[in-house]
């Protein structure tokens, strides 16, 4: 399983190969022509080392699909990793703690999980890391979303605002 990236990216089981090559092409097009883009060991899941700061990439990301949408083939969604850590609650407790910080004492949050290849449980791993964060809960419409993505024995985790992740076929319908 990969240890190192700050981008993730989801396309249909089967398409990985062309999915790397589409976010390889785009983010060579944004500046960073040594751009690491791999697959993941999941199906339907690939993972990406950009020198590029991923939120500032994600935002340029979107300028293209709003231009160029057919550039955009593969890909299904594309977020952005802040940190990685060892796949572990008190590891994934302990970095939400560090990047919670971000939320600010009015702005309301939610944990998204997304876990693959782990036995650990979603309500486990939201427990583990809702102990962290004293701000207001909003499951519906929060001002930021705490975000953990277990692939294996990696963790990638972010706090990202609802526009800092793409989807591709909504952002397409737009």
């Amino acid at each position: 399983m990969p240890r190192d990236f700050n981008m993730l990216a989801t396309t249909s089981r089967g398409l990985e190969r062309g999915a790397c090559s589409e976010l390889k092409y785009l983010l060579e097009q944004l500046g960073d022509p040594g751009a690491n883009v791999r697959k993941s060991g999941v199906r339907g899941l690939i993972v990406a080392r950009t020198i590029l700061d991923p939120f500032e990439a994600i935002m340029e990301l979107r300028k293209i699909l709003i231009e160029r949408p057919y550039e955009f083939r593969y890909m299904l969604r594309i977020i952005p990793i802040e940190a990685i850590v060892t796949t572990g609650l008190d590891e994934i407790a302990n970095k939400v703690k560090e990047l919670s910080a971000k939320i600010a004492e009015h702005e309301s949050f939610r944990i998204t999980v997304e876990k693959r290849f782990t036995t650990l449980s979603t309500s486990e791993i939201v427990e583990a890391a809702a102990a962290n964060v004293k701000r207001k809960v909003n499951l519906a419409k929060p001002d930021r979303i705490l975000l953990i993505e277990v692939v294996g024995e990696s963790t990638g985790v972010s706090v990202v605002k609802p526009e800092d992740m793409i989807s591709v076929m909504k952002e397409k319908m737009l």
